[in-house]
């Protein structure tokens, strides 16, 4: 008996590993392709108002089909669902490779990000499902590090293979098709959780349910792609050069990748409720010290916690949900997560850039601090009531 529950572990851990490993090479080649259209469109001539359109059709295709996912799976299993969009996610960057025109990109960067939401919504599912709740922050939190390590692999690669001709997208192909290998090969562990025989409505729902975990998706979101995408703007206001506002916004991704376990960590200790309020917190910390530290030295370890804690509050979400629900409620909460997600990258930075043409750079640390200050006092408040 001792044996068998030994080997029935092993096997949980083996396909908890071949998620992870699976939705890391899935993560690799989308790091990749975001900065190929860039580097392609800009090489066709085309105005930086075509790349941003261009570039916002696969959050647009995330976010409508977002409400999808639990029907999908209802439809056609997890693992059949997971398998076939990584085939799928393949079979569009054949077709973008051989098309190579921007007009038909658009309608294919929608399709991939309505193909890839699955993936998205699965992988997390099948780490929440499998991991021991015991150990479910460090497992969450080395998922999470390895899905970041995998976006920042994906540019890496771009740098080995070049833009010219089919290399890169023959790199990122591979990434979607060992993603369905790997999910082929541990499929016995990741079946029946989609059906667990309980009844309920999808995504609108749940955030009846839990709407401050979702409220935090959101704000996450905003406040991680409106970095991002502002923080060179806002340190050209302070006279950095290009080259120094690139190594501080790798600096920020770095906290996403190495600090993400140890929050883990603190939310078995203390509850994924209560660190979502932590990381909220010394979120609005570091935007107060933004505008403070930009030119000095303490920018660096700054921005990595920024990175860190800003990517935590949505790490903390995951654990939270995982702790309090399952079955068709767990899909239709990452589903949920899916949309939120969609939403806090849409309004988000052009948000965050509105205030800083209205108002100036301090406009960016202005919405930063906004926003998590409305998350905790929406938490407290949602605590009183229950």
């Amino acid at each position: 008996m001792v044996a068998e529950s030994d080997n029935e572990a092993g096997t949980q851990w083996a396909a908890l590993a071949g998620v992870t490993a699976a939705l890391a090479m899935f993560g690799a080649a989308q790091g990749l392709s975001y900065l190929l259209f860039t580097l392609l469109m800009q090489r066709q001539g085309l105005s930086p108002t075509l790349i941003g359109l261009s570039a916002a059709m696969m959050p647009v295709g995330l976010l409508l089909s977002a409400s999808l996912v639990p029907v999908a799976v209802r439809l056609f299993g997890a693992r059949n669902l997971g398998v076939g969009c990584a085939l799928a996610g393949a079979l569009c960057f054949f077709a973008i490779g051989a098309l190579q025109n921007w007009v038909a990109w658009f309608p294919l960067r929608f399709l991939i990000g309505v193909i890839i939401n699955p993936l998205y919504v699965l992988g997390e599912v099948w780490a929440l499902s499998l991991a021991p709740p015991s150990r479910r922050g460090r497992v969450m939190g080395v998922f999470n590090a390895l899905m970041g390590a995998g976006y920042a692999a994906g540019p890496l690669v771009l740098i080995t293979v070049g833009t010219a001709g089919w290399p890169p997208f023959i790199a990122a192909i591979s990434g979607f098709v060992l993603c369905a290998l790997i999910l082929c090969a541990v499929s016995a562990k990741l079946t029946g959780f989609e059906d667990d025989g309980q009844s309920f409505g999808g995504v609108v729902d749940f955030a009846r349910l839990a709407p401050v975990l979702l409220l935090a998706v959101l704000v996450s979101a905003a406040v991680q792609q409106s970095s991002y995408a502002l923080i060179p703007v806002f340190g050209s206001a302070y006279g950095l050069p290009e080259a120094k506002l690139a190594a501080l916004v790798t600096a920020r991704s770095l906290g996403n990748i190495f600090l993400q376990i140890p929050l883990g960590l603190a939310a078995e200790r203390f509850g994924g409720r209560a660190m979502i309020i932590v990381c909220a917190v010394v979120t609005a910390i570091c935007g107060v010290s933004l505008p403070v530290l930009i030119t000095t030295p303490f920018a660096w370890p700054m921005l990595l916690v920024m990175g860190a804690v800003g990517y935590g509050v949505y790490t903390m979400a995951l654990i939270e949900l995982g702790s309090r629900f399952g079955g068709t409620t767990l899909l239709a909460g990452n589903a949920a997560f899916a949309l939120m997600w969609g939403l806090g990258g849409i309004v988000g930075p052009p948000g965050a850039g509105a205030l800083m043409q209205a108002i100036g750079p301090l406009g960016l640390p202005a919405v930063i601090i906004g926003l998590v200050t409305l998350l905790v006092a929406f938490a407290f408040y949602r605590s009183r009531l229950r």
